[in-house]
């Protein structure tokens, strides 16, 4: 594949059937997406004293050495515990040709559940990014930071997305395609990717949000709509179109604006700068090609926000700008779209919680 862009699952299947992709065991069914490619935990997680950063000429076993306390059997589930630091190989592993980079990202479920996971590599400087040409295996960071979770060998926790050359639309070029086909409902705010705000004045009701209760059970990621929203989230509710975010505190918010996603393009959410305010956008994520797009069944979708606020209390106000998509072009338009072939949980929603939990 010559064009640059992102690489879409027609891409991947060629990259997994020339060795540039590996995996043991074999890939299963469902984890190639439109746009990206789920990985899989494996099978022992490393309990370690603390986060780091491999560095040049050093690999993740090594320094898993230095800060090992404990091993954890996956095979048959284990809970990883809040405010812990995991590191887990993944099933997956990398011998990519030159040209082509790579960059992870936590799955949706994963970062509304505060669930902070990170990829790390051999020899790398910086999480979630992988150079041209790297071959070796990799590994996720996983650190809870509102629930404990029972996790278990197979599950899928981040994705990672490939691309070749430069795939990064110009405010100019967002704003030619924004022109052609509306990304967002309402005015687009364009300065370094599309910016989009908080939802604090929603057309029916006060529930603007949900915020992590301190003190709960623990969360199977395997059980879908068991766990009754009320037990782990206090919901939040705004009457003036104001909320006061405490520090440290972890909430679940809205966008106002219903973004779309065209079938040749993917996005990623980057926060805000942090000049903007005492918080951030906690978890960035990927836009599959098709999100919210009306050939994939979708009428625009609202992005939640996943907010931490960090030192002092701040006031968030409705319509406030807190982050930016950033548009990416695909090499080539991919097989399947977001919420059409493949299925989404998330397809045309709203203020919506992880899939683990019911609001009923």
């Amino acid at each position: 594949m010559s064009t640059p862009g992102v690489i879409p699952d027609q891409g991947l299947r060629a990259l997994i059937a020339s060795g540039a992709i590996k995996a043991t065991p074999d890939f299963i069914a469902g984890q190639i997406q439109p746009a990206s490619l789920d990985l899989r935990l494996g099978q022992v997680a490393y309990r370690v004293r603390a986060s780091f950063l491999v560095g040049a000429k050093r690999t993740v076993a090594e320094r898993i050495t230095e800060f090992e306390m404990h091993q954890i059997d996956l095979s048959k589930g284990a809970v990883l515990e809040k405010g812990c630091v995991y590191v887990i190989p993944l099933m997956e592993g990398l011998a990519l040709p030159a040209g082509i980079t790579a960059v992870a990202n936590a799955k949706s479920s994963t970062g509304r559940l505060d669930l902070l996971t990170r990829l790390i590599t051999d020899g790398g400087s910086e999480f979630d990014r992988i150079a041209e040409g790297y071959h070796g295996p990799l590994y996720a960071e996983v650190c809870p930071k509102s629930f404990s979770v029972l996790v278990r060998a197979g599950q899928r926790l981040n994705q990672i997305r490939f691309r070749q050359g430069q795939a990064v639309l110009s405010d100019a070029d967002l704003a030619t395609l924004h022109a052609a086909e509306p990304l967002v409902s309402g005015d687009a705010l364009i300065s370094e990717g599309l910016g989009f705000s908080v939802d604090l004045k929603p057309p029916q009701g006060t529930l603007v949000g949900y915020r992590a209760k301190p003190h709960t059970g623990v969360v199977d990621l395997d059980k879908i709509g068991l766990y009754p929203a009320a037990e782990f989230w206090e919901e939040i509710h705004a009457k003036d179109g104001r909320i006061i975010l405490d520090p440290g505190a972890f909430y679940i918010l809205v966008s106002r604006e219903a973004v779309t996603i065209p079938p040749d393009y993917a996005a990623e959410m980057a926060p805000f700068l942090a000049m903007v305010g005492e918080f951030r956008v906690h978890y960035a994520g990927f836009f599959d090609p098709g999100f919210g797009h009306a050939e994939a069944g979708g009428a625009g979708s609202r992005g939640v926000l996943e907010v931490r606020c960090h030192e002092a209390p701040f006031v968030l106000e409705h319509g406030q700008i807190v982050g930016r998509l950033v548009y990416e072009k695909m090499a080539m338009r991919p097989d399947s779209l977001y919420g059409r072939e493949i299925a989404s949980n998330y397809q045309g929603q709203g203020l919506k919680l992880a899939k683990q939990f019911r609001t009923d």
